[in-house]
C-alpha cells in the first residue's frame, strides 16, 4: 500500500455495510477517503466516529445522490477543488427492491435501481477518469462492486430480485467496456468488479439472514478491495469474486 499513501479514495454508498467498511478500511491503511451518501449523519455515526481519533481526519463525508448526473458532476468538482482529484473510486453504491418485475406500480423502483446501479456507476466513473488521468502519472484504481447476481440470476425462497440480477450484469459487461476504454486512452488506470455473494447488509430489507445460512460481512468485502490495491502496477485483477464457505448458490 505504499503507493496509495495519503492518496484520495472515493466510495460511494458509504453509509452503511459495505461501503462504511471500505471506508475504515482505506482510511486505518493511510489513505485519504471521501464518503458519498444521501445520509450523511449515518456516514458519520458508521464511519467516522467508529476510527480511531488519530485517524478521523482522513475521513470527509459529503452528501451526493449518484443517481442524480449533476449532483455527481458537482460532489467531483467539490473534490478536485479541496483534494486535488482521486486516485481511486470505489463504485459501492447499490439499491435492490423486493418486489417482482411484473408487479404493478413498480415503475419508480425499476427506475431507481438502474439510475443507482448502473447509471450512477457511469456518471461516477467518468469524472473520476478525468482527474485520474491527470494524476500519479496517469495511474488510479477504479473498483465496482459488483455481485454473484451479475454472472447468473441467483433464487432465493421468499425474494424477488426485481431488475437487480439485470443491473448486475449491466456492469459485468461495463467493467470490460471501460477496460478497454482505459487502454485506448493510453492510462495506467486499473478496473476490477468485485463480486460477493451474499453479504450481511440492509440493501434487502427483508429482515434477518436465517440461521445456519452462510454469508459473508462487510469486512470481507473490504479486505479484498485492499488485496487488489495491493497488486503490483502491472498487475490487474479484472473479476474477483468472493463466496462464503458453503454457499449453496
Amino acid at each position: 500500500m505504499d503507493r496509495w499513501q495519503n492518496k484520495v479514495a472515493v466510495v460511494t454508498g458509504a453509509s452503511s455495510g459495505i461501503g462504511a467498511a471500505i471506508c475504515k478500511t482505506l482510511v486505518e491503511n493511510g489513505m485519504i477517503v471521501v464518503g458519498l451518501a444521501r445520509r450523511l449523519v449515518k456516514i458519520n455515526t458508521n464511519v467516522k466516529n467508529a476510527l480511531p481519533v488519530d485517524k478521523q481526519p482522513n475521513f470527509h463525508a459529503f452528501k451526493c445522490d449518484v443517481s442524480d448526473e449533476q449532483n455527481v458532476k458537482e460532489t467531483f468538482a467539490w473534490i478536485e477543488d479541496k483534494f486535488g482529484g482521486v486516485d481511486v473510486l470505489i463504485n459501492n453504491a447499490g439499491v435492490m427492491k423486493n418486489i417482482p418485475l411484473l408487479a404493478k406500480h413498480n415503475s419508480d423502483d425499476i427506475k431507481a435501481t438502474l439510475n443507482t446501479n448502473v447509471l450512477g456507476v457511469v456518471w461516477c466513473t467518468r469524472e473520476a477518469f478525468r482527474s485520474m488521468r491527470q494524476r500519479n502519472d496517469g495511474m488510479g484504481h477504479v473498483f465496482i462492486i459488483n455481485s454473484t447476481a451479475g454472472h447468473s440470476v441467483p433464487t432465493f425462497p421468499g425474494i424477488n430480485f426485481n431488475i437487480y440480477p439485470s443491473s448486475k450484469h449491466a456492469v459485468t459487461a461495463m467493467t470490460e467496456v471501460l477496460r478497454q476504454e482505459f487502454r485506448n486512452e493510453k492510462t495506467k488506470i486499473k478496473i476490477t468488479s468485485l463480486s460477493p455473494g451474499g453479504v450481511q447488509t440492509e440493501i434487502l430489507n427483508v429482515g434477518e439472514v436465517p440461521q445456519g445460512i452462510p454469508i459473508l460481512q462487510p469486512a470481507d468485502v473490504a479486505d479484498a478491495v485492499l488485496f487488489c490495491l495491493k497488486t503490483p502496477p502491472h498487475v490487474q485483477i479484472h473479476e474477483l469474486t468472493i463466496k462464503p464457505v458453503g454457499e449453496l448458490m
